[in-house]
């Protein structure tokens, strides 16, 4: 039998997170601004990597954040991956300037 996998976004933390039936997983901090949303960090617990929740983490958090119409800010390393592989329908993306480049 397999666990339940959601995504939900809690607003009052400022992240995305990932659950396998009622334990957390992992999550996707964020911050917003006027009309923007800035992705900040990814995390999933080491208890739980190599199933694949942190790509199913992004394109569920990534698909809520263009559904919204605000613009993602990946300066989260794993969230620009991401999005550099994977289309996101409707995401308006804004590639943050990295210092010294």
């Amino acid at each position: 039998m397999t666990e339940d996998i959601t995504v939900t976004r809690d607003d009052e933390g400022s992240r995305y997170e990932i659950r396998l039936g009622d334990t957390l997983a992992g999550f996707a901090e964020f911050e917003l601004r006027s009309g923007e949303i800035l992705f900040t960090h990814t995390e999933v617990d080491p208890a739980f990597q190599g199933r694949g929740l942190a790509g199913t983490l992004a394109a569920d958090a990534l698909k809520d954040a263009a559904a919204s119409g605000d613009t993602i800010v990946p300066y989260c390393p794993y969230i620009a991956a991401y999005l550099k592989k994977h289309e996101v329908e409707g995401a308006d993306i804004r590639w943050p300037q990295v210092p010294g480049a």
